[in-house]
């Protein structure tokens, strides 16, 4: 983790090499790592608006096929990532493949209780 946060978030590094307590409750006062940490989860929120609406007109295996790829480069642009912003847009689309599968189990839990 060490080599992470020293390229993305050197400043939270910094403060987690300086900070000697052992108390793990609200360690840093990062904005930037706050949104690297919760974009993944607020895309992930609105692609599953969007992913039923897919489902309905394509049906729940193109919309778990597209919420696939769309995580695989998700993960292709974090493994290659090379600035925070570039670490934020394959977290946003992370999450939009996440949202997408997320709904689509929601989708067939709700029809295995009818």
């Amino acid at each position: 983790m060490d080599g992470f946060l020293v390229k993305f978030f050197p400043s939270v590094h910094r403060q987690e090499k300086e900070d000697v307590s052992t108390n793990q409750y609200c360690r840093f006062d990062s904005q930037l790592l706050t949104a690297f940490t919760s974009s993944l989860y607020l895309a992930a929120l609105i692609a599953s608006f969007f992913a039923s609406t897919v489902t309905r007109a394509f049906g729940r295996k193109w919309s778990m096929f597209g919420g696939g790829i769309t995580f695989l480069v998700g993960a292709a642009i974090n493994a290659a990532a090379e600035s925070v912003l570039m670490l934020l847009l394959g977290r946003i689309i992370l999450g939009v493949g996440v949202g997408f599968a997320s709904q689509v189990r929601t989708w067939l839990l709700s029809l295995q209780r009818l």
